[in-house]
């Protein structure tokens, strides 16, 4: 199956111009790129069958891959539905429940690291989907934040999503037949989410059957959506001061599949998403809702995310899924 598609360097000034504002300590983006049609072969239904997903909360169990591409270490965190009580924080290599799960592969942004998003992350394991979060070489926390890099990341996330699949059949593997290769999400923050849109565009990965970006921009990586539609769920703060809400709406108002954007009058660049209040809970239950439709093909989940995402008038919420 077609996947990966090394995209282009674009010039060194556009790029820091543009993608540099995904750091936290960085200036606001100051332009946009130029507005690319969506691809005519597009098609306009979503790919996963009608489905139920879980409705009970699974406990969460959590464990480390080191994966290695071409000699980029892509150490790799993994949230995963743990056999025992549901609650508290997640369990270091415990027992996977029973049953097959939704694979959601996460990218963090610039200066991040994937335990930054573990409250998150968690919440998501916990509604049962497997989580797979690398920690890019250049771009996470103690790196040397080479923000050109992340044109680089869309390809680690499909080689690490090759690596997470393969641990299906592997002898021996805790979770060996608990994963769902036919059913995957891409998701990200910041620079994880201009990775994630280039997992639609430009790197298109036709494993992928759902995309979640949180602040991000398409500046870099395009908005030529490409491939099977996905849908998407955009999540963004207006008063967002790295990268500015309108360069996340341009983005998503290309996405031509059915899409829906949270977002977030109060909102900044996503402080919210590494804390456990209000915001947070809006988001992840919105979140939560949209991949049980978008992974588990579950029509009750679809119906529940405009309730979710409205709850409380933290946020608000159009809706073209």
């Amino acid at each position: 199956m077609p996947r990966r598609v090394t995209p282009a360097l674009l010039a060194s000034a556009v790029l820091i111009a543009g993608l540099v504002g995904c750091s936290a300590d960085a200036r606001k983006t100051e332009g946009q790129q130029a507005p690319v049609e969506p691809s005519p072969a597009a098609t306009p239904t979503p790919q996963v069958p009608a489905g139920k997903a879980p409705q009970r909360a699974f406990a969460v169990g959590v464990r480390q891959l080191k994966l290695n591409r071409d000699g980029r270490a892509l150490p790799t965190t993994l949230w995963y539905p743990a056999a025992g009580q549901s609650g508290g924080a997640a369990k270091r290599s415990a027992t996977a429940a029973e049953g097959r799960f939704p694979v959601v592969m996460f990218s963090h942004g610039l200066g991040g690291r994937p335990d930054d998003y573990a409250t998150l992350l968690t919440r998501w394991a916990a509604a049962g989907f497997v989580v797979a979060a690398p920690a890019f070489p250049h771009t996470s926390r103690g790196a040397d934040n080479n923000v050109l890099d992340v044109l680089n990341q869309p390809a680690d996330v499909s080689y690490a999503l090759d690596q997470v699949l393969a641990l299906d059949g592997k002898a021996g593997d805790a979770l060996r037949g608990r994963l769902d290769g036919e059913r995957v999400a891409a998701a990200g923050h910041s620079a994880g989410g201009v990775t994630t849109i280039g997992l639609f565009t430009a790197s298109r990965d036709e494993r992928l059957d759902a995309g979640v970006v949180f602040a991000g921009t398409a500046l870099g990586v395009g908005t030529a959506f490409a491939g099977a539609a996905a849908p998407q769920l955009f999540v963004h703060g207006e008063l967002d001061e790295v990268v500015e809400y309108a360069a996340g709406k341009a983005a998503y108002d290309k996405v031509p599949w059915p899409k829906a954007m949270l977002s977030l009058p109060k909102g900044d660049h996503g402080r919210a998403l590494l804390g456990d209040g209000a915001t947070l809970r809006v988001v992840s239950d919105t979140s939560v809702e949209f991949l049980r439709w978008s992974l588990y093909g579950d029509a009750d989940a679809k119906e529940r995310i405009p309730t979710d995402a409205t709850r409380g008038d933290i946020a608000t919420f159009d809706d073209h899924l």
